[in-house]
């Protein structure tokens, strides 16, 4: 996948920042990350496990053979992130004014972006958007 279009560095910058700054706080176990994840119900295997799914996504995101799974990664981890906020912690939490919310929406848009550019290298599903010679759209 080298033949990636450059503005993608962009949305793989936007990514790893987003997720690898939260990091500290989930791996540290900072009062703040620990109140949201109580709150989930889901303390402290939660935070610890979506820390190290974010771990590997903010690496992946980087590497040219892994950077589209990363992305599409990305999006599945911030949907369930923004689902969270709006059903159970609400867009504002701990006084934040609404920072987390804004993050996982710009996490989860900057991963649809790279798996939408390339989705014809998606495993699986890419064949579905190949072009095809003489076909209606």
């Amino acid at each position: 996948m080298t033949d990636s279009p450059r503005w993608l560095w962009l949305p793989r910058l936007l990514i790893a920042g987003i997720l690898g700054q939260t990091l500290y706080f989930k791996f540290t176990g900072a009062p703040e990350a620990v109140a949201l994840f109580t709150k989930l119900g889901v303390e402290p295997w939660g935070r610890l496990g979506l820390g190290v799914a974010e771990a590997l996504l903010t690496v992946g995101v980087l590497l040219p053979r892994t950077y589209l799974l990363a992305g599409l990664g990305t999006v599945g981890l911030m949907s369930g992130a923004v689902f969270s906020h709006l059903t159970v912690l609400g867009i504002e939490t701990n006084g934040d004014g609404g920072a987390l919310f804004f993050m996982a929406l710009v996490a989860m848009a900057s991963g649809a972006a790279i798996s939408w550019s390339r989705r014809r290298a998606l495993p699986v599903v890419g064949r579905w958007f190949q072009d095809h010679a003489g076909a209606r759209p």
